[in-house]
């Protein structure tokens, strides 16, 4: 840990809820600082792959230090200690600046003290040594920075490092035999391993050249190609056996002469076809004429067939060996197979390696003029740099750690990157956008098939989508994550428009689809949409059914009708309509109709029957029955989305479960708004004009409802009371009360006569 910035006692882990679990929150130097000693079981994640992320490649592979194309949790420790070393100040790696001032350099520590040291080393040779900072760019052309050496301290040398023409040539055939590498500065060359290897191959060719018997020698020094000559050998050999051997048996007894030669017949055969050297019937002829201990003509009288491989073996192997001929013997030919014999015994000893393709001359003169040491002299100078280099490689290592590192461990220790208002994590690969959304969380992906085994357990709603630039060749597949909208037009097939991170442009279809709810809002409308679909479907059957049918009977009527006019037949009499059977189909439709008018009159009475302030909440009870399980199903899987299973399809090793909440999931998937501010025009000139007949209906029905619920005395004037003089019998009884059972009139007391006014007093 750096000495500056010791952790404090009374300094404590910070931790946020994103995502629903704890993540540590490295705001800190001493955070970082102290990363070892945070539990590896509150990490995000604890490995993730080298590929397929946005992130600088050449950072990756500096971290990824086994080489094994991953990152793992020992590995980014070892980047924090080390990096926590070298600086004065830890916390500058918070800034994630490009340049890398050189005051920042930890001079204290040795290694540093180097790493400074190298950084102004290279800076003076860029031309740049009053520069106080060094940037990436200033290592990236290392033949800048060893300009004014032959030698990089990488142990490799090239071919242009040799000052005399034999080293090299004698490097490019090291490096044509054992394989070249390439050093620092880009140039193929040979390390120390290589030249060994090849030298000690070149002394066991040259001493398996040297050690041969006196018959392989004497084919060796008089013909220039040896393994030519054998190869024309090769190619004649068995027809000059045949040769010789017919012309001992010939010698053996005259008479096989005459049989061992063509007869007249098979010449008479060969008369009737167009005849070439290359037909195999004249190639089965004999080489030349049978005779008793006859001697091989080698230049005319011989089968045209032969003649040029014939030709070929006097030049390559008899004239060299036996000189100039104008006829082979038996001994002679002998005398030639017995020296290939010994040949052939000592090129089966030659040493399997690459250098025994090389010329001998070239190989000895190798060995003889010292060219390994001298090889080896200019290897071990360039190695005497090797501290500089490494110093070089450090500083390389310091600039990219101290502007990517802790951009890693955002998307690594913690997923603060994804979490965030503007979500740019590492394995984001770009936005695509398709049915009126943009959708920020694509990742790439290498196999669909593969990664949709596991990715569909995130329980995300996701579209496959297979992606191609314009004019190139490159591909992409990415797999996106649909978090808000809904799925109606979310098909295979689909096309849209991916941005990569660099923002270029990629032509996507969707190849495959994971099915998951996407929204609330869709799961409230999916009963409804089902049900129109299926009547929508059920209603195209039957019409096509119907239509069907109606084509086959057309055809099959006109076709029994043309039939029967070719046959002289009267057509069939028309069938007599039967009242009775089409009055008992009438009768019984009528009662369908009539009990489905009898329930939905029920239903409609009920709901008439409530106050107006009862109607909206049975309504809303009533779509609530039938969408609250389909909400209530997709509530329950919009809260398990989760990020985990996504990036362990893609070679990630999550730590934790990361869910995408429905808040969040609208920030991952943007809908299309108009903007606050835009003006509407409502009149769409080319919409359909509204129809008048939905208007009519809905009209009709609220007059029928009016009607039937006034004369069930739903609604109405109220019954007025009987007047003055009006008896309770003959006033007319309530609408829905009882009527009171008749009796006698109870006689009205009739109404006190006026009294005169008073007289007045006289």
């Amino acid at each position: 840990m750096n000495q500056a910035y010791p952790r404090q006692p009374a300094e404590k882990w910070r931790f946020a809820k994103l995502g629903g679990f704890d993540q540590v929150e490295l705001k800190r130097a001493s955070d970082l600082l102290a990363l070892p000693e945070l539990d590896q079981k509150l990490w995000a994640a604890l490995s993730c792959p080298t590929h397929g992320l946005y992130f600088d490649e050449r950072t990756l592979q500096l971290l990824d230090s086994d080489g094994d194309g991953r990152i793992r949790v020992p590995e980014v420790l070892a980047a924090v200690r080390w990096v926590g070393k070298v600086l004065k100040n830890p916390s500058d790696l918070l800034q994630q600046k490009a340049s890398l001032p050189l005051a920042a350099i930890n001079d204290h520590d040795e290694e540093g003290k180097q790493l400074l040291a190298c950084a102004k080393e290279v800076l003076k040779n860029l031309g740049k040594p009053q520069a106080s900072e060094i940037t990436d760019e200033d290592l990236a052309d290392m033949a800048k920075i060893f300009a004014e050496t032959r030698f990089n301290g990488d142990g490799i040398v090239p071919a242009k490092a040799a000052a005399d023409e034999t080293g090299q040539a004698a490097i490019s055939d090291i490096m044509a035999c054992q394989g070249e590498l390439i050093d620092r500065c880009g140039e193929p060359g040979i390390d120390a391993e290589k030249l060994t290897q090849f030298f000690a191959d070149a002394q066991v060719y040259y001493d398996w050249w040297r050690e041969c018997d006196r018959e392989a020698a004497q084919v060796r020094g008089n013909i220039a190609d040896p393994e030519s000559a054998a190869a024309s050998l090769d190619k004649i050999k068995a027809k000059i056996d045949d040769y010789f051997t017919r012309c001992r048996l010939a010698a053996f007894d005259e008479r096989a002469a005459t049989a061992l030669n063509p007869s007249d017949a098979r010449y008479e055969q060969l008369a009737g076809f167009d005849l070439a050297p290359e037909l195999e019937a004249v190639a089965q002829l004999p080489l030349a004429t049978i005779g008793p201990d006859r001697d091989l003509p080698l230049g005319g009288g011989l089968n045209p067939a032969w003649s040029d491989a014939l030709a070929q073996l006097r030049a390559d192997v008899l004239t060299p060996l036996l000189g100039t001929l104008e006829s082979l013997s038996y001994a002679q030919w002998r005398d030639v197979l017995g020296r290939f014999a010994d040949y052939r015994a000592w090129l089966a000893q030659k040493p399997a390696s690459a250098a025994a393709g090389l010329p001998i001359a070239s190989v000895k003169t190798y060995l003889e003029s010292g060219t390994q040491a001298k090889l080896a002299a200019l290897i071990e100078q360039d190695l005497a740099l090797k501290a500089e280099a490494d110093a070089i490689d450090g500083l390389s290592r310091l600039l990219h750690y101290h502007r990517d590192l802790y951009r890693l461990l955002n998307n690594f220790v913690s997923f603060r990157d994804f979490y965030t208002a503007e979500p740019h994590a590492i394995f984001q690969a770009g936005t695509l956008y398709l049915d009126g959304r943009a959708c920020r969380l694509c990742v790439k992906v290498d196999d669909v098939a593969t990664h949709g085994k596991l990715a569909e357990l995130s329980k995300i709603f996701l579209a496959y989508c297979e992606c191609r630039r314009q004019g190139s060749s490159e591909k992409l597949t990415i797999a996106a994550a649909f978090t808000d909208g809904d799925s109606d037009n979310l098909r295979v097939g689909r096309n849209g428009v991916f941005y990569d991170r660099a923002g270029q442009d990629w032509d996507a279809t969707v190849v495959k689809i994971i099915e998951n709810p996407i929204s609330i809002q869709q799961a409230f409308w999916a009963p409804y949409k089902r049900v129109a679909r299926m009547i929508n479907e059920q209603l195209e059957k039957s019409a096509s059914a119907r239509d069907k049918a109606a084509h086959e009977g057309a055809f099959k009527g006109i076709n029994e009708a043309g039939a029967q006019a070719g046959e002289g037949k009267a057509p069939p009499a028309a069938t007599a309509f039967d009242v009775g059977k089409f009055a008992g189909i009438f009768a019984a439709i009528g009662l369908a109709i009539g009990a489905i008018g009898t329930a939905l009159a029920s239903v409609f009475s009920g709901f008439l029957a409530l106050q107006w302030w009862q109607m909206p909440p049975v309504i809303a009870g009533i779509m609530m029955a039938v969408s609250g399980p389909s909400m209530f199903i997709a509530f329950l899987k919009l809260r398990q989305r989760n990020l985990a299973p996504l990036l362990d399809a893609c070679g990630w090793a999550v730590n934790a479960k990361a869910y995408i909440n429905i808040p969040f999931g609208h920030l991952l998937t943007d809908v299309a708004k108009l903007p606050k501010d835009a003006e509407t025009h409502l009149a769409d000139p080319f919409g359909e004009k509204p129809s008048r007949w939905p208007a009519l209906l809905l009209l009709l029905a609220l007059l029928a409802g009016a009607g039937w619920a006034w004369r069930q005395g739903y609604i109405g004037p109220a019954t007025a009371p009987p007047t003055a003089g009006e008896t309770p019998a003959t006033a007319p009884a309530p609408a829905n009360g009882p009527i009171a059972p008749p009796g006698p009139a109870t006689p009205t007391p009739a109404p006190e006569a006026a009294k005169p006014a008073a007289k007045p007093a006289k």
